[in-house]
């Protein structure tokens, strides 16, 4: 079984779309899909109600996630990390001991976009409309990851 563990910052808005639209299009039973945030000021809850909104739109329920913080046994744990931006790919390195788990964390568009290191903006403090934008980066990079998995099988 494949491990994938979708990381942003407080694991309510961007990771869990991730979490949802990567779990929603993979055999459940071959890969496995977390996420979780490089802080701790969520812990326990719900994805935020705009990221609920926008993947209920898109046909996918993510009410049965509750965030949690990244913690240093999940390099053991997980296959691959995808982190939503530099700052938490900055944050996850830190906790890495070995370059074989600096090599696990890659940012996510990187997937669609290869070494332009481009970032999924944080839609928190913005509109709903940001959490549509977010959704359909995070939905063709996620395609991108099906592809690779596929092909490496």
């Amino acid at each position: 079984m494949i491990r994938i563990l979708m990381v942003c910052l407080g694991n309510i808005c961007r990771s869990p779309l991730a979490h949802g639209i990567l779990e929603s299009k993979v055999d459940s039973s071959k890969i496995f899909v977390d996420s979780a945030g490089t802080s701790g000021y969520h812990s326990g809850e719900l994805p935020d109600s705009r990221s609920i909104d926008v993947a209920n739109k898109n046909g996918i329920d993510i009410t049965e996630q509750r965030s949690r913080k990244f913690r240093e046994e999940d390099f053991e744990k997980f296959d691959i990390i995808y982190v939503m931006d530099k700052s938490n790919y900055q944050n996850v390195i830190s906790l890495a001991n070995t370059k074989s788990q600096v090599d696990k964390v890659r940012l996510i568009l990187n997937e669609l976009y290869p070494n332009e290191n481009k970032e999924v903006p944080d839609p928190y403090y913005g509109g709903a409309s940001g959490f549509d934008d977010v959704f359909e980066m995070l939905d063709k990079s996620c395609d991108v990851i099906i592809s690779k998995l596929e092909n490496n099988e």
